[in-house]
């Protein structure tokens, strides 16, 4: 156990110091400690597909990748780099067991909700920091919120997302995890800016200030 505490210390330190912290979680995968359980929950991303048509860069793992070298670029605006990196390291986890192929259609609906789970059981073989892990999970149920409000999709539940989560902080996670796609130009990355643009300001103007009984967070 102790093999596997010091690879998850390891992690933590790397999501949080290094400019491209993929480098190194991708040299995991041929890692003997890596390849047990939980850091499975992790590593079964490689062999998780995506629709080519939202995710051109591939597997779930490597959108992850992509996600946490954005996220890095970010931490410094979070309010707690801890929480944010970890929930960008395992915000897709729930497309393990959400992701099905049906006549060449590749779908993870709810993938959020199981994440949180998934999430949760992952994080308690290491700490039993309740409050970090209740955050990180959190992030990881509301991180498509974003999409849903936007497109004007009926999965949004904005009142109780904002009673769990900072505004400010799932929307940096959702640009993180939005920007963390292959093929990104400039003017579809402009798109993605303001879609987050408009999701803050729907939330501030449709829900914070119609006096919502609701703790924002």
């Amino acid at each position: 156990m102790n093999e596997k505490i010091n690879l998850y210390e390891q992690i933590e330190a790397h999501l949080l110091q290094d400019k491209m912290p993929s480098k190194y979680i991708e040299k995991l995968t041929t890692n003997e400690v890596f390849c047990n359980y939980p850091f499975t929950m992790i590593r079964e991303l490689i062999n998780i597909p995506q629709s080519p048509k939202y995710h051109p860069e591939g597997s779930v793992w490597k959108h992850t990748l992509l996600v946490i070298d954005n996220a890095a670029e970010n931490r410094r605006f979070s309010e707690n780099p801890k929480v944010f990196m970890w929930a960008a390291l395992l915000h897709d986890i729930g497309k393990v067991t959400t992701t099905k192929i049906k006549k060449g259609k590749i779908t993870s609906y709810e993938h959020d909700i199981q994440g949180a789970v998934l999430a949760r059981e992952f994080l308690e073989n290491f700490t039993q920091d309740n409050e970090f892990i209740k955050k990180v999970s959190s992030m990881i149920r509301w991180h498509m919120q974003v999409l849903f409000l936007v497109k004007n999709l009926p999965y949004s539940d904005i009142e109780k997302m904002l009673s769990e989560v900072s505004l400010d902080e799932i929307a940096l996670l959702s640009l993180c995890d939005r920007l963390g796609r292959g093929e990104l130009t400039k003017e579809k990355e402009r798109i993605e800016r303001e879609n987050i643009k408009e999701f803050k300001e729907k939330c501030k103007r449709d829900y914070i200030k119609k006096n919502y009984k609701v703790e924002i967070k």
